[in-house]
């Protein structure tokens, strides 16, 4: 009984700190990031799809568009026009600028791979403080006085 009636004032006393919120759980580690862009192999397959729409771009017609910007309708020549007509850009020197800066992808997707970790942690923290600013305003449906 006497351990009782001393638990009590102690009890009373630890009231506030027990009213304290909980700090924050600390942050959850990082999820593991694919290392797609890693694999050697995922350059020559950019190579490969920057090759086939650039050959989609040269060969996209646009002597209708220019009929209609100069305001007058289109003539069979300009039916046959394309970028690659209109640019004098061939498709083997399109091809060979891409191959060109193939190193330069390399090195860019090296660089991406290496920010990935910091650029998610401070996605990660901006989402934290976006939540704190969140539930820090006030409730619309509170009744106002």
């Amino acid at each position: 009984m006497r351990i009782g009636l001393t638990l009590v004032p102690l009890a009373l006393c630890a009231a506030p700190a027990l009213a304290q919120p909980l700090p924050p759980p600390p942050p959850a580690p990082p999820p593991p990031l694919p290392q797609v862009l890693a694999d050697p192999a995922m350059v020559d397959r950019m190579t490969a799809v920057m090759e086939s729409l650039s050959q989609s771009l040269l060969d996209l017609p646009v002597g209708n568009v220019r009929a209609a910007i100069e305001g007058r309708p289109p003539t069979a020549a300009d039916r046959h026009r394309t970028v690659g007509s209109e640019t004098g850009l061939s498709a083997r020197e399109l091809n060979r600028r891409i191959a060109a800066a193939k190193p330069q992808i390399e090195q860019s997707i090296r660089a991406m791979n290496q920010a990935l970790p910091e650029i998610t942690q401070d996605l990660q923290q901006a989402q934290r403080s976006v939540e704190r600013a969140i539930s820090n305003l006030p409730d619309p449906n509170y009744p106002r006085r």
